[in-house]
């Protein structure tokens, strides 16, 4: 068990993030271990971006600079491909062709007209919200950025459960779909999101009940995205897990926003 455990953080690590960490098995049970090791990736990926924010911040940039580093880094982290998965769900999702016309479409390197706004508006839509809890401080826009980062790779987790399948037999997609017992997705997303409230408490009572509905509220987004491209595309793809993962990572950050 630990050595799966092991294996899972590398999974986790090598297929989300490009830190330096080599995956040395890829099978459905290292593909398992690996998703409920996701909201880990996000934190390490969520502290370093809250970090580099705080450190502009305190640096003097201002807040709407800060809020931007705290953007770009988890893009840098992914090489782009959360981002990329967005776009291409978009444009599948835009398309408005049955499943394996919007498939292919999916698949092409070129980014559509829907992709392109989608990346923009999600884009602006972080980096507005960080900019404004940036405004509060150091400590708000780096929680807020570890916060969404968690739930964003948590949302990956519940994307994986039993019952979601692929919608090709190859893949990313196909090699951690369907993997994770429902019973472990929620009890991960419990744990998670309790971690996230037990870090707002920092800012009191409020801060805890809000952090934690940042979470609950990425998820349900995330959900609703899931449910839809498993009906127009027959399950999921790399894609579609990037496009959740982007959903998730912003409906935290509006819910922050929309706290006051």
């Amino acid at each position: 068990m630990t050595s799966l455990n092991s294996h899972g953080v590398r999974f986790a690590f090598g297929t989300l993030t490009v830190l330096p960490v080599r995956v040395t098995r890829w099978d459905r049970a290292t593909a398992r271990a690996g998703m409920l090791c996701a909201p880990l990736a996000g934190l390490v990926v969520g502290l370093l971006a809250g970090g580099v924010g705080a450190l502009s911040l305190l640096a003097g940039s201002g807040p709407l600079l800060a809020a931007v580093a705290s953007v770009a880094v988890p893009a840098a982290l992914t090489r782009g491909l959360h981002l990329d998965g967005l776009a291409d769900t978009a444009d599948g999702l835009g398309s408005g062709k049955p499943a394996e016309d919007a498939l292919r479409i999916m698949k092409q390197s070129d980014i559509g007209p829907f992709g392109v706004v989608t990346l923009l508006l999600v884009l602006l839509a972080q980096v507005a919200v960080l900019f404004e809890l940036y405004g509060e401080g150091w400590a708000h826009g780096a929680l807020g950025s570890a916060v969404a980062a968690v739930a964003a790779r948590l949302a990956l987790t519940l994307a994986s459960r039993q019952g979601v399948p692929p919608a090709r037999p190859e893949g990313l997609g196909a090699t951690v779909a369907a993997t994770v017992p429902a019973r472990w997705a929620l009890l991960a997303a419990g744990v998670a999101a309790a971690l996230c409230a037990g870090a707002g408490a920092a800012f009191g009572p409020y801060g805890a009940l809000h952090h934690a509905l940042a979470v609950l509220g990425a998820l349900a987004a995330a959900e609703l995205l899931l449910r839809h491209c498993v009906r127009r595309f027959g399950g999921v793809t790399g894609d579609v897990f990037g496009g959740v993962e982007e959903t998730a990572a912003t409906a935290a950050l509006v819910v922050l926003a929309l706290g006051g």
